[in-house]
This record gives C-alpha cells, sequence and structure tokens, in this order.
C-alpha cells in the first residue's frame, strides 16, 4: 500500500505529562504516549509532527499531528485503533484523516486558539483544581477585557515570552484576545498566527495585574515598547491552559 500522510486531531488532560514534546531523558510526554501507540496500531516506526509544544500541566482539545503510514487500516478508522492503545483517561486522538503529503502540523497552521481559565472565588471545587487558575482576590474582568485590546495586531512580544524562548523573531499577529465572566469564572481566550514561550500565560498574568488594580490600562503600550520581560506581569499558573484548536 502507498504510503499517506495522517492528520490527528488530538484532546488530553497534560496533568500528568512533562508536556507535549518527548524528551531525551526518561519522563512521560504526550508526544511519546501517542507515538508509541500509533507504532504498535500500524508496526512501523514514525516520525510524528504535532503543531505545537505545550508545557507540563497544560492541556489540548485540539491538537493536530500528522505522520506518515503504509497501514492498511482504513484512515477512518484508525483514530479507534489508536485509542485502543492509549491511556482512556489522559489521551484521546479525536479524528483522524488523509491529507496532502505537503500538510505539515507546524508549518502548515495558519493560526491557534489558546482558552485560559480562572476561578475567582475564595472556594472552590477542588475537581476544577487541575484546569484552571485559582485566584480568590477581587479581580475586574472589565478592566482587563479594555486592556486586552491593547494587545491586538502585529507586536514585538518579547516582553511577553519567557527566558528559554528560541525564536529568532519575536514578531507575532494577535488576532483575537477577549476576556470575559461567568459567575466566578473568568476566560481569557488568544488566537494569534503563533506564540511564544509561555506568550499566553505571561499575557495572562499581566492582565490580572491590571484586573486587580495593581496597574493600571494604559500600562500594556509601555510594557510592549519595552521588550523586556521584567517589564509584563508573572506568569499564570500552567494548569489553567487549554490549545482550543489550530487553523489550517
Amino acid at each position: 500500500m502507498e504510503q499517506r500522510n495522517v492528520k490527528l486531531t488530538v484532546a488530553y488532560d497534560g496533568s500528568g505529562y512533562h508536556g507535549w514534546q518527548r524528551q531525551t531523558d526518561n519522563i512521560i510526554t504526550v508526544q511519546q504516549v501517542l507515538e508509541s501507540a500509533i507504532v504498535k496500531t500500524v508496526h512501523h516506526p514514525i516520525n510524528l509532527r504535532g503543531s505545537g509544544r505545550t508545557d507540563t500541566a497544560v492541556h489540548a482539545l485540539g491538537q493536530v499531528a500528522n505522520f506518515f503510514t503504509n497501514t492498511q487500516i482504513p484512515t477512518e478508522k484508525l483514530y479507534h485503533a489508536i485509542n485502543s492503545r492509549l491511556p482512556d483517561k489522559s489521551i484521546r486522538v479525536r479524528k483522524s484523516e488523509d491529507v496532502s503529503e505537503k500538510f505539515d502540523a507546524i508549518t502548515s497552521a495558519k493560526s491557534k486558539l489558546y482558552r485560559y481559565a480562572m476561578f475567582n472565588h475564595e472556594e472552590i471545587d477542588p475537581r476544577d483544581m487541575r484546569y484552571c487558575y485559582h485566584y480568590s482576590f477581587p479581580c475586574d474582568a472589565n478592566r482587563m477585557s479594555e486592556a486586552a485590546k491593547l494587545l491586538l495586531g502585529e507586536h514585538d512580544f518579547t516582553s511577553f515570552a519567557s527566558a528559554g524562548n528560541d525564536r529568532e523573531c519575536n514578531i507575532r499577529h494577535l488576532m483575537r484576545c477577549d476576556v470575559s465572566r461567568e459567575g466566578h469564572w473568568i476566560y481569557f481566550e488568544l488566537e494569534a498566527n503563533g506564540f511564544l514561550y509561555n506568550m499566553v500565560r505571561n499575557i495572562v498574568g499581566t492582565l490580572v495585574e491590571i484586573g486587580r488594580s495593581h496597574w493600571a490600562v494604559e500600562k500594556i503600550p509601555e510594557i510592549l515598547a519595552a521588550l523586556d520581560r521584567k517589564e509584563a506581569g508573572f506568569k499564570a499558573p500552567a494548569e489553567g491552559l487549554t490549545l482550543m484548536w489550530v487553523k489550517y
């Protein structure tokens, strides 16, 4: 059978994993576990390409990956076969489909949407702790929403990139930066053509500083212009972050 390029849409609970990307040392990552399940399914080595490197404890509903295979398993049934070899409570392949041989989960991506969840109340259901940032002090979502709009457009986001960022160019186009409140929950949704290392979590931490009135809304342009990580806010915890989808 001819080799084909298979695109996978993957969801995972990142709580028990050291991020997406396979590591050289003996620690468990999502890519490592998923690759192992795929190899057991197709019976040959693969090179799995993921759309991005989510960090330890970060989740995904729409991570995208691709690999080449000559398996005889029909593509529309392939994800069922892979799922049968995955831990059913933490990683699920939601869809498998044939794509062009030129498709690459990393380089073909046009934009990504991340959603960050914050629970803003003194008391929290402990079952939610793995999927949000619990911030118990008053925080004004309207102030944060106003500040978020100042981040929209194309900017050099160096001030929001953590140490370890290895991108040669830190200019990104932020297409969406929405903040909304639903009861005690505050949600941040950010869509961009690409993200720097910890960019979303650093933006959320900065907006929280504004939401609690520690900083003025107008500080956002100053932070962007500084090109200095020290000028931005704290890095929000990983647990609240989810990769929702990747657009191609």
